[in-house]
């Protein structure tokens, strides 16, 4: 893995130089944007608007408007801005890890002690352990800052990026029930029984991108020149405002049987839903 930033978190006044790798990858396929009439591949250019003009990367500078007028702003005008936010993670405050809403939660990153705060580190995610707390702290990454939490995870320090209040939308627009409808106690019992049926210990591994390997199947099939084996959907939910009898046959369904109809036909449930 390449490290994507160095510097150093600050507890209280033990100072701990470490790096931060990225925990995530996508997944995904990496597909090519192509002219449908060659095959050709679609560049984008950064371009000029006035002489029309390709700019290389060492022309291109960033800049805000401000009162009608471009000011350019350089790498150490960033730096200059927060210089101590730029090279450290300062905990400001620990928090229950509970506390936190999940919406807040963004990009993760690995931490990496150097060699020189490999006892601090570990006093650190020892001390995270055993308080069942987070360390909350704020740095800038990419010219950009981010307030994130320090946490244990297994034997390592976790630094996970968290969205700021004002990033968040407010569901006061949404269009909800609001308790107009009445859910009787039969229904609430008998899904409460499909969802103990349906129960089962986490456990990510299980679940793959099997879109990804769908997708990947067709590829292959292209490429050797056959036709693509196309799966049916299955329709296995009715449109009925009977709960009741819906819940009936979800558990008389049976957990193996509803799970892998609910593979092939995500869409349709929630369409009928």
């Amino acid at each position: 893995m390449r490290a994507i930033w160095s510097g150093t978190i600050g507890f209280g006044l033990v100072n701990i130089p470490i790096k931060l790798y990225s925990a995530v990858s996508e997944s995904r396929l990496d597909l090519d944007m192509l002219d449908k009439r060659d095959h050709s591949h679609i560049r984008f250019h950064r371009v000029n608007e006035k002489t029309g003009k390709e700019v290389p990367w060492e022309d291109i500078v960033k800049g805000y408007l401000y009162n009608d007028e471009y000011v350019i702003l350089e790498d150490e005008d960033f730096e200059q801005a927060a210089p101590k936010k730029s090279k450290m993670i300062e905990i400001e405050s620990f928090v229950e890890q509970d506390e936190i809403d999940d919406i807040y939660y963004d990009t993760p990153y690995f931490v990496e002690p150097e060699k020189s705060g490999a006892k601090a580190y570990e006093l650190l995610l020892k001390t995270l352990e055993k308080t069942g707390k987070a360390g909350l702290a704020r740095f800038v990454l990419r010219s950009v800052e981010h307030i994130c939490v320090l946490r244990p995870r297994e034997d390592h320090l976790l630094l996970q990026q968290l969205r700021f209040d004002e990033d968040v939308r407010k569901p006061e627009e949404l269009k909800l029930p609001a308790g107009a409808s009445k859910i009787g106690k039969k229904e609430l019992d008998m899904a409460t029984a499909l969802v103990d049926q349906y129960s089962a210990p986490f456990d990510i591994t299980q679940y793959k991108n099997e879109y990804r390997d769908e997708l990947m199947k067709i590829i292959k099939a292209k490429a050797a020149g056959k036709k693509p084996v196309v799966k049916k959907m299955k329709i296995v939910h009715t449109a009925s405002n009977d709960l009741l009898s819906q819940l009936k046959a979800s558990i008389g369904g049976g957990r193996s049987s509803a799970r892998s109809t609910s593979r092939s036909t995500g869409s349709s449930r929630k369409r009928a839903s």
